[in-house]
Formats: C-alpha cells, structure tokens, sequence
C-alpha cells in the first residue's frame, strides 16, 4: 500500500519533500507508519508531522549523553520554534554526536525541515498540533526534572497514583485527545456523536498504552535510576524502589504490579468502547485504534505470566502474532460479534490467569451506528 498524502496539506509539498517526510516516519518507528498507512488521507500528514516532532523532542530527552539541564535547554529552544515563538535557528549539533540511531540523528539534523512543514499545516491543524506537542513536551521536562539526580544506585520512584495519571496523561493520554480532534474535523465533522465521553475515553486509551510500555519495560527503566510504580503502593507492601532489582522479591511485587495491569487493562478497554463509538464506516480509523489496543492485551497477556523483574527476558509481542491480530481484524470487521470477540477473547483470557470470575469491564459489545 502506498502512502498517498493529505488533499489539504500533505499535496502541497515538493515530491521529494514528501518522500523524505516519509522515509523518516519510516526509519524512526514501524509500527506507528504502519497505523499511519491504513488511515484515510485527509488526516496522515497532520498527525505524521505531529509524531515526527514528538519523536523529535524524545530523542532529545532520551540522549543520556549530554547533562540534563543542556537537554532542557533544547527542549525550551525547540518547543519556542513549534510555537512560533522566535525564529532563531536551531543547532543540535553536540545532541547528533551523541545518537547511536542514524534515524533518530538524521531527525536532529534535519529538524528545520520538520519545523518548516507546519507552515503548510491549515491553521486549526496547526493549532492543535502545537497544542498536544506543548503538553508532551511538558511531560519530557518534567520527567527529566524529576530524574535528574537518578540511577541504578538511586533509584526514584513517582511518589503518587496521581503523578503516574498526570505523566501518561502528558506524555500520551493528550495524543488520544488530539487524534479524536483531528479526525473528528476531517473525517466525521457532522457524526451525531458523545463528545465529551469520546474524548475521556480517548484519553484513556492513551494512557493505557503508556501504562502498557512503562510495566513492561520496568527493569529496564530500574537500571537508569526511574521507577513508574508509585511510592505510595510500593510501602504498603514493604518494598523501597532498590528492592525491585533482586529478582526474589517478585512475589512481594506480585499485588502491586498486577493491580496496575488490572488498570491498564480497563484503560485499554476505554480504548476499546472509543473505537467501537466511531462511526462504523470510518473503517480505517477504527482498524488504526484497534490494532494496538489488541496488541496492548495480548502483551498484558505476557507480562502476567512473566517475573516483571526480570531484566534478562524482555516482554515482546512476536511479529508473527501482530500479523495474526492484523489480519484477523480485517476479516471479522464486516460481523460485528466476531469483531467484539476481538477484544473481549483477550480480557477472558486473563482472567482465567488471575481467577477473576467477576464480569471484566470491556466496554461496548456492539458496533454504533
């Protein structure tokens, strides 16, 4: 399938623009150009150039290399630029020397090129553009902030359920918002929808993806000095942060992590009455949600059967199974018990792991119209 670009935006650009702008969506992450290709037109460009810079500012966050405060500074020079705040030229040359990724440094060389293209995004688009890359931004801050004096000999901890909520709200529970926003212009404007319920269950369906990430890569996260897992749930079962590196105290972790798989797993099914609440002809939109939601179950699935301590073993969905989820949403889209089975085959599967026999919160069973 090749990727066609956006009628209002995307057509404007120079061929060769247009395949760069490809290209690098290509080489700095897969499965997002995947979820891209299958979206209708009118919405890629836009919501490609979103993640283009998000991806952008991650990279800088993330270049351990470099001393944290010089990564703020960045951060502010880049984030000034998306909001057209100055034009002053950006140089990040010292944050390309330290990239191990050709992809992720050819982001860093090539950031004017990104920052050009929002001048061809119309301006709502524009605007809610540099609205969610502000919030997410603001979550990178704050978590390196936070971090800042942290590692494997000092590892900290968020303190409270409340920070957990408001750093994958930040980081991507306002990507959820902006993806209904911009689909809702484009693509359904005049759909007799819930608004207010689509956009919190929008939300939650960010934050359950990112919940799905930060419990998976848990003893990875550990050994750089970061725990997600609040404080506040870790003292009530006796464990400081440091204990989470010795494999033997899995069992002690045992209640605390898998209630926030529990969590993760509502939030995924949030995600799941969202887009099952989209228009049924949106077809493509409503294959985009899905496939990560699915994925998202299929690797809480694993985590809980796996020792979340375990730095040795990562937790991976195989791309044997996400081709088997792929093509098992196409065919079952057209029967909409099938296609609810989707979701709910998953959840009914972990709860034959936990023993919960009580109903699993899974949202919708049937299609809206």
């Amino acid at each position: 399938m090749t990727m066609a670009a956006s009628p209002k935006a995307g057509a404007r650009l120079a061929p060769i623009q247009w395949s760069r702008w490809q290209d690098r969506l290509r080489q700095t992450s897969r499965s997002f150009y995947l979820t891209l290709r299958v979206l209708p037109a009118a919405v890629r460009f836009p919501m490609g150039l979103a993640y283009l810079l998000a991806r952008t500012t991650d990279t800088i966050a993330d270049t351990g290399l470099v001393p944290v405060e010089q990564r703020l500074a960045a951060l502010r020079d880049l984030q000034r630029r998306i909001q057209a705040e100055t034009t002053a030229p950006l140089d990040f040359g010292e944050l390309c020397r330290h990239q191990g990724s050709p992809a992720e440094q050819q982001l860093l060389e090539h950031v004017e090129e990104s920052l050009a293209l929002l001048a061809m995004l119309s301006p709502e688009d524009a605007r809610l553009v540099k609205a969610v890359l502000a919030t997410i931004t603001s979550g990178q801050e704050l978590d390196l902030r936070r971090f800042a004096p942290a590692s494997a000999q000092n590892i900290i901890a968020l303190p409270t359920d409340a920070a957990l909520d408001d750093y994958t709200y930040r980081v991507a529970g306002c990507v959820g918002e902006f993806w209904t926003q911009i689909c809702r212009a484009h693509l359904f404007p005049k759909a007799n929808l819930d608004d207010a319920q689509l956009l919190q269950d929008a939300v939650r369906l960010g934050k359950g993806l990112q919940r799905v990430n930060i419990l998976r890569d848990l003893p990875a996260d550990l050994r750089q000095g970061r725990c997600y897992l609040p404080a506040e749930r870790l003292t009530k079962t006796g464990l400081q942060p440091d204990d989470l590196l010795l494999l033997e105290n899995e069992p002690q972790l045992r209640p605390v992590y898998h209630a926030l798989l529990d969590q993760a797993r509502d939030y995924l099914a949030a995600g799941w009455r969202y887009t099952n609440a989209l228009p049924r002809s949106q077809v493509r939109v409503r294959l985009a949600c899905a496939w990560p939601i699915l994925i998202g179950v299929k690797t809480l699935e694993r985590l809980r059967a796996a020792n979340p301590l375990d730095a040795s073993s990562r937790v991976k969905v195989s791309r044997r199974e996400v081709r088997r989820i792929l093509v098992s949403s196409l065919w079952r889209y057209p029967w909409p018990a099938a296609w609810a089975n989707l979701f709910s085959g998953g959840l009914e599967k972990t709860n034959a792991q936990t023993g919960n026999t009580g109903k699993p919160f899974t949202g919708p069973t049937a299609d809206s119209p």
